[in-house]
């Protein structure tokens, strides 16, 4: 992800606006939004709605109100009110998009906690927000290095300032109820201002630091996943997956948010899907469900007496047989329903397109010419046996 201003430089920090990801473009931006009605015009008569939506450092974003009618796009740097003072932001939602995310997270326009929007911010602004961003990576270390010293079970995950530099926020992580009471007098006599502590869960650090999944690709909660919902051990068992926690865990330490993404695919497809606690009686024996495959509709079965052989039956198969014990009607074995067109595993065949078929192909060739030329001259040096008169 990168804007035009941000072409990676030494390091692989941007090299344009220097921002790591922050920059005024809004090209490079954590959940970013696209205002799909920005080409729309409104209709006669109506007014522009008057809220916008603004975000702060990471995933931060909240809601202020445009009193003064300043004319503003996705991108520009605004000057906001805060609880004390005056805070920095960049503009990511105007129009009617913002009267639906306000809905959405049940926020009304008339409430306390949304604050006014001063003005767009001046070169004055930036300057002050900027040299207050580069302060907190410093910030944050010296923070850990203190807890560390009054030991306590803690982990400062990050450091953000208010625009105007007179506050910080320490988001930290704990298992436990932490006294940091020490601590911020601490931080408040060693970095001269107002600190504020706010613990979060560990998947809002994981939002917020960032990082790449076992997919490849950004994590979810920090590109454009806004609610965590919660994720059971259970969505793992619906589609069939191994109970690794090595697996399903992810960088948060908690259950993947994306095991839920296609849960109700499976549970449609299992409404009439035999149970895997299903048992078949027959004259053969008792048999139990071994194994099942959504995707392909079939059930492996085996008898209680011989587990090991597994006998294949389709979906349909498996439900004439339930209904069969149901009405008591006997079942001679499941080799007479079982699935005879098995498709043998055949050795897959890779072809190789770049033509790179030998490992050896940068190895020099061994000379062979010194061998020809002894065989050569071991021919001439034999004598020729007379022929027959």
């Amino acid at each position: 992800m990168g804007c035009s201003s941000c072409s990676t430089g030494k390091d692989g920090q941007p090299k344009g606006c220097k921002n790591n990801g922050t920059c005024g473009t809004d090209g490079c931006n954590k959940l970013t939004v696209f205002d799909w009605l920005s080409n729309m015009s409104l209709p006669n008569g109506s007014e522009p709605f008057n809220c916008v939506e603004v975000r702060f450092k990471n995933s931060r974003k909240e809601f202020f109100k445009n009193s003064d009618k300043i004319s503003l796009s996705i991108g520009d740097i605004v000057v906001t009110e805060a609880k004390s003072g005056h805070d920095v932001g960049m503009v990511t939602l105007t129009g009617e998009l913002v009267k639906v995310q306000m809905k959405k997270k049940k926020v009304g326009v008339d409430d306390e906690e949304v604050l006014k929007l001063y003005r767009k911010a001046a070169q004055k602004d930036i300057d002050t927000w900027q040299k207050c961003r580069d302060r907190e990576e410093e910030i944050k270390k010296r923070s850990r290095e203190m807890a560390i010293v009054l030991k306590l079970q803690m982990k400062i995950s990050d450091v953000e300032f208010q625009g105007d530099g007179s506050k910080a926020t320490f988001y930290y992580t704990a298992e436990d109820r932490v006294d940091f009471r020490q601590l911020i007098k601490d931080m408040g006599r060693a970095f001269s201002i107002r600190i504020e502590m706010r613990q979060i869960g560990y998947r809002q650090e994981a939002q917020r630091l960032g990082g790449i999944g076992s997919c490849g690709r950004e994590l979810c909660c920090s590109t454009w996943l806004t609610d965590f919902r919660s994720v059971s051990t259970s969505a793992a068992r619906y589609q069939q997956l191994s109970l690794n926690p090595q697996k399903l865990a992810g960088q948060c330490g908690k259950l993947k948010c994306c095991l839920n993404y296609e849960l109700d695919v499976y549970l449609d497809a299992l409404q009439d899907f035999p149970s895997q606690d299903t048992r078949i009686f027959t004259e053969k024996g008792l048999a139990f469900c071994q194994k099942i495959d959504i995707f392909k509709q079939m059930l492996w079965f085996s008898y209680k007496d011989d587990a090991a052989n597994w006998h294949m039956l389709t979906k349909e198969q498996v439900n004439i047989l339930i209904s069969r014990n149901k009405k008591k009607e006997s079942i001679a074995s499941l080799e007479e329903y079982a699935v005879d067109n098995i498709i043998e595993d055949k050795p897959m065949v890779f072809e190789n397109v770049v033509g790179q078929d030998s490992l050896t192909r940068f190895d020099k060739p061994k000379n062979n010419k010194r061998k020809n030329t002894k065989n050569k001259k071991r021919n001439t040096k034999r004598p020729v046996k007379n022929a027959k008169k």
